[in-house]
């Protein structure tokens, strides 16, 4: 899956180096652009949104970063 094609920085329930997804989905929720700006820093990276730990770009399609996106947002 594509989340297997990913590194192991995140957990579904609990935080490792970064946010758990249910975390970042509860952050998220009702906001409209989230998936859109998620899939963005999924592609891009990101910092200081969830501490010092930055997250790097990870080497995915836009297809594959919205689908990515979406299913953490649907935890």
């Amino acid at each position: 899956s594509l989340h297997d094609a990913l590194p192991i920085c995140h957990a579904v329930e609990r935080k490792m180096v970064g946010p758990a997804y249910k975390d970042v989905a509860a952050k998220y929720k009702g906001d409209k652009k989230a998936a859109e700006a998620l899939a963005a820093t999924i592609k891009a990276g990101g910092s200081g949104k969830w501490g010092p730990v930055p997250m790097p770009p990870n080497n995915v399609t836009d297809d594959e970063a919205k689908k990515l996106a979406s299913w953490v947002l649907s935890l």
